[in-house]
């Protein structure tokens, strides 16, 4: 019998320090316990993921949710299950597509029309290290998505979250962004050979240089805006890594890798303390790793890109200065005097999903 004794004692203090290690790198669960019933909520890619749980968690608070989703089947069916699972029935989807200027605005223009409010807009959606494709428009497929998706539906917005405030931006970034790059002599990569790491590192360290500058203008507005790395999160959103396409990354990593990924559900925690928090509330233009204020890395912190990125991200997505909607067409479509095929037009293109969350594997 005592022979047992050491290799049970040894099993027992690995697989302890195996969930402290765990615990401590998911960061936990959202600390407050804040209802938002009589506020609106908007979440991008919340068909499946980090979205699909944040928009769940937040509808079990007491929010009126909707969901921009691209995949309209996948959507209704998240949107059924959650109004079911919380008995909230203010719970809608409503298609978008990040890689469609045209799509953002009408959903915009819908959002506009049809909601008396937005109180938290939480721009959640994104795709990582796919291959050199492109949007409906002609943007790199990871830059136009994760970074000018997103600009372009924010500033359509901005009126409603001025007139709702306080509200709340919440932008999924990523630590990524620490290697990232603003080549703004080639933002979608049209001169340099493709590097599809690098192409998502760009677009996390957008999201972040996006943050600090949108809460410059809305300073006094009432309207906060931060931005999170949710951690590193097991969804569908690291497929293009190649992680687990070997024997060996399957057989011999996962394992080990299971012990620092942690589940949408807690991957949405950071999303969900952002938006929710009382001890946020004024809190903005901040960089949130979890649920802990960070600095971010220091081409992070440059404002002179912060404004470029600003203006250039305006001319590419037909934004007149200051946000409002312009009529041009977008700057990357209309520089070849056509709009380049995008995802909902490439049939034979293995379409990637922007509707994974920003924080999943890899991230």
């Amino acid at each position: 019998m005592s022979r047992y004794i050491l290799p049970v004692s040894v099993f027992g203090t690995v697989a302890g320090c195996a969930v402290l290690i765990k615990n401590h790198v998911t960061g936990g669960r959202c600390p407050s316990k804040a209802t938002i019933k009589g506020k609106t909520v908007v979440i991008t890619g919340a068909n499946t993921g980090i979205g699909k749980e944040t928009a769940r968690e937040l509808a079990t608070r007491g929010g009126r949710i909707i969901m921009g989703c691209r995949d309209m089947e996948k959507c209704e069916t998240a949107a059924k299950e959650i109004r079911g699972e919380t008995l909230n029935p203010h719970v809608y989807a409503c298609r978008l597509d990040l890689a469609s200027t045209r799509s953002i605005r009408e959903f915009a223009e819908r959002i506009n029309r049809e909601e008396k409010r937005v109180d938290i807009l939480i721009n959640n959606a994104g795709v990582m290290r796919c291959p050199a494709w492109r949007t409906e428009d002609g943007f790199d497929m990871q830059f136009g998505v994760n970074h000018l998706g997103h600009f372009l539906l924010t500033n359509l917005l901005l009126e409603k979250l001025k007139e709702s405030a306080p509200s709340r931006v919440i932008n999924l970034a990523s630590l990524a962004h620490i290697i990232g790059q603003i080549d703004f002599e080639d933002l979608n990569w049209e001169r340099r050979k493709f590097d599809t790491k690098q192409a998502y590192c760009q677009s996390k360290l957008a999201n972040v240089l996006f943050t600090r500058e949108l809460a410059k203008r809305l300073e006094g507005s009432g309207v906060t805006v931060n931005a999170v790395h949710p951690g590193v999160v097991a969804t569908e959103l690291g497929r293009h890594t190649g992680l687990h396409q070997s024997q060996f990354s399957s057989s011999v990593l996962s394992p080990f890798f299971s012990l620092l990924v942690k589940s949408p559900k807690l991957g949405a925690q950071p999303s969900v303390f952002l938006a929710v928090a009382e001890e946020m509330e004024g809190v903005t233009g901040r960089y949130y790793d979890v649920m802990t204020e960070k600095e971010p890395a220091p081409q992070a912190l440059d404002d002179e890109a912060a404004r470029r990125l600003w203006e250039a991200s305006s001319r590419l997505v037909g934004l007149e200065e200051g946000g409002q909607a312009s009529l041009a067409r977008p700057a990357a479509a209309a520089a070849d005097g056509r709009s380049k095929a995008g995802p909902t037009d490439r049939a034979e293109t293995p379409v990637p999903n922007p509707e994974q969350g920003a924080g999943a594997v890899g991230a």
